[in-house]
């Protein structure tokens, strides 16, 4: 039979490795409590960003830019457009087999401006690809100042992504509040609720790219500098 000491020694030292064991998690606990905190107050603050209900008319700019994805987008972009908002309507990300008589069977405002106003932009794939083919058409028409046409939940990505391309392009945000939006609170409604949580997790992908990808390029600058510089021990 073992002495009461002997049992005292070894409940301590098994009290010890739990006590050591969840003080090494500590670091980890507190990680994810703070990433949590992070990610919920920056959901918060992205909440606070995405417009709600009808957009008041913006001021003119040079042109208009709407993104696919939606037909109230492009409606809403023809309104601006043949309101004299802007002087021409780049539609970004249209999908190649797409002709224009489907879009002016789709939208009867499409087809007075098809050939004087609107450029059908075919290359984009996503927000990302959107921003560099809206860049290139400012660019190739020498334009300033542009009104940017897309979905409340979509805007706060959209207008960070061509801040990125266009950091000298002034942009005026037009959000278009689909009816999904418009009715009941977004928290109430499982698919809303799906969609806007996860375009902030895209929106968050994006700023973490965005914020990397200059100090990646300056690393990558380096080691490739490293790499072409002559070994001065030959």
């Amino acid at each position: 039979m073992r002495a009461p000491a002997d049992i005292g020694r070894r409940e301590t030292a098994s009290q010890r490795r739990v006590g050591g064991g969840f003080g090494a998690l500590r670091p980890i606990l507190f990680v994810c409590v703070a990433v949590g905190l992070l990610l919920g107050l920056g959901f918060l603050k992205f909440l606070s960003v995405v417009p709600e209900g009808e957009q008041a008319a913006p001021a003119k700019s040079d042109g208009i830019v709407a993104l696919t994805g939606g037909a109230e987008r492009l409606s809403d972009a023809l309104r601006l457009l043949a309101s004299g908002r802007g002087r021409r309507l780049l539609i970004s990300g249209v999908h190649p087999g797409t002709t224009e008589a489907e879009l002016a069977r789709a939208q009867p405002d499409y087809e007075p401006f098809a050939r004087c106003c609107i450029d059908l932009g075919r290359r984009a794939l996503n927000t990302a690809g959107n921003a560099v083919e809206t860049r290139r058409w400012a660019e190739s028409h020498g334009f300033h100042s542009l009104i940017v046409v897309t979905s409340g939940y979509h805007m706060p990505r959209t207008l960070m992504e061509l801040s990125r391309e266009m950091p000298d392009v002034a942009l005026v945000p037009y959000a278009v509040v689909t009816d999904r939006l418009r009715g009941e609170p977004w928290w109430r409604d499982w698919p809303t609720a799906r969609l806007i949580v996860g375009e902030y997790v895209k929106y968050v992908a994006a700023l973490v790219r965005i914020r990397l990808a200059p100090r990646l390029a300056r690393a990558e600058a380096v080691v490739q500098g490293r790499a072409d510089a002559p070994d001065s021990r030959s």
